[in-house]
């Protein structure tokens, strides 16, 4: 019987709390500690349900953070693989050194031409994001939301460039917002920090929205360096 064999059938069902985070730790220190080599195609989302008792969804919930630390790659149709010991946070193609730089020079402008030129519809497709957000208790689908909620404020400016970068980096920010909620209490704080950006662009200054974007993000940054000193 192989290693990965011998772990899969030692079946370990974990507290619903935080089962994610526990799944994820303890296939990241399998993976470190050596038990299952580089190369190492894992067992299925279903098999990897079963020997935890969870749902399928917190098994992709946890191989989304083992992506992003660089410890596994999933290659759509054939699975997730284990790729090394780790290397810098990384989310759909991006590290998240790259986004964090780039975030603010587009998000914060963003947000500020939103409360200029947004229309009463746009303000209460944001207004229902937010409420959605509020009472989601799915995380996954949570994530969708804050990055429709990003990608609706960019449009919202009405500047097309803006509209468009955001666009085309919604997976990656999509991980690195999943990431974030398996690392810690995230998510309530996100709420309260999207409703200062509501409230801003409902009012239509572009100096408070700007700046509600600028501490959000600024936010970000603080929860990806304190999860990334915790995982390295």
């Amino acid at each position: 019987m192989s290693d990965v064999d011998a772990w899969l059938s030692d079946l370990t069902p974990l507290g619903r709390k935080s089962a994610a985070q526990q799944v994820f730790e303890d296939l990241r220190d399998l993976i470190r500690s050596g038990r299952v080599p580089p190369g190492t195609r894992l067992p299925s989302e279903s098999q990897m349900a079963a020997r935890y008792a969870v749902s399928r969804p917190v098994i992709r919930e946890a191989l989304r953070s083992l992506n992003a630390l660089g410890l596994t790659q999933t290659r759509t149709g054939s699975g997730t693989f284990v790729t090394g010991a780790g290397a810098d946070l990384r989310f759909g193609g991006y590290t998240a050194a790259d986004l964090m730089e780039a975030r603010p020079f587009v998000e914060i402008p963003a947000a500020g031409w939103a409360a200029l030129r947004r229309s009463e519809a746009e303000l209460a497709r944001l207004t229902a994001l937010c409420e959605r957000m509020d009472a989601e208790p799915d995380p996954e689908a949570w994530v969708r939301l804050d990055s429709d909620f990003h990608g609706l404020i960019a449009r919202v400016s009405k500047n097309a460039i803006f509209a468009k970068i955001v666009h085309d980096v919604r997976d990656a920010l999509r991980g690195q917002s999943g990431w974030l909620n398996l690392q810690g209490p995230r998510r309530d704080a996100s709420n309260r920090e999207h409703r200062v950006i509501l409230g801003a662009i409902a009012r239509g200054s572009e100096t408070d929205a700007r700046a509600a974007m600028e501490a959000h993000l600024r936010q970000v940054e603080t929860a990806l360096a304190r999860g990334a000193a915790r995982t390295g």
